[in-house]
């Protein structure tokens, strides 16, 4: 069952309000039981090929009823007008793409996430509230937000998934961040890329693959890898849901 809500995120606003997704568990009218919760960015495009900006979704739904794994989904809308989505799915200030210098709005981003939609989340439904059974992914700029999370918001997650992420945007900052912390145990981190996705492809596998012994440094349990073929898409990240789910949650 997925309800859809529509929201407005303080300081963060758009012309029409977005829209959040909350998938539950098959079985959770049947049963008492709570659940882990993952928060996903680029929530229209996860579940609903109707709603994903390219007509493609990762198809969250249909894997969610063929496998075991029990868990609340979160969808969070993205901000679709002009840059604002680069803008709130980036940490830091930066220029990329021609587009010149875009406000970093990831810590309001992820401020709101943490104070105010989990502890909603928590009261609405039978979520497993602990950081434990907390997780975060995302792909692209969600991919880069997603590792942020992980470290600066590292009381909260315990687990996340950076499809194809950014990390060429800030890798030193980044990389300052992770030194200045310890991560709390369990910390599991999963990263890709697609051998497919752009023709910078060494030098963002190295940014990878750096980051990720950063990571372990810190004391995090980190995957990464490149995936042989695969693009910078939707239906390519959708395949890859079973590794990046069976890694967050290796016991279920």
């Amino acid at each position: 069952m997925i309800i859809i809500q529509k929201i407005q995120i303080p300081g963060l606003p758009t012309k029409k309000p977005r829209r959040l997704y909350i998938c539950l568990p098959r079985d959770y009218e049947k049963t008492e039981r709570r659940y882990p919760v993952l928060y996903m960015f680029d929530g229209h495009n996860v579940f609903y090929d109707r709603h994903a900006t390219y007509g493609k979704s990762w198809g969250m739904r249909e894997y969610l009823k063929k496998s075991k794994q029990q868990v609340i989904v979160v969808g969070i809308e993205c901000n679709p007008e002009g840059n604002n989505r680069l803008s709130e799915y980036s940490p830091w200030d930066f220029s990329a793409w021609n587009l010149g210098r875009l406000k970093g709005r990831g810590r309001q981003t992820m401020d709101w996430i943490t104070a105010q939609l989990k502890p909603e989340i928590d009261a609405q439904y039978r979520t497993l509230p602990d950081r434990a059974y907390t997780m975060i992914a995302g792909s692209s700029m969600g991919g880069l937000m997603a590792v942020y999370a992980a470290v600066a918001y590292n009381k909260i997650f315990s687990g996340a998934a950076a499809l194809s992420p950014c990390l060429f945007l800030h890798p030193e900052r980044l990389k300052r961040l992770i030194a200045k912390k310890r991560l709390a145990a369990p910390t599991r981190i999963y990263m890709d890329y697609g051998s497919a996705e752009t023709e910078e492809q060494p030098d963002e596998w190295e940014v990878m693959f750096d980051m990720a012994a950063a990571l372990s440094g810190a004391g995090g349990h980190v995957a990464a890898a490149v995936i042989p073929g695969a693009q910078h898409c939707e239906a390519d990240w959708e395949k890859r849901i079973p590794l990046f789910m069976r890694y967050l949650r290796p016991e279920e």
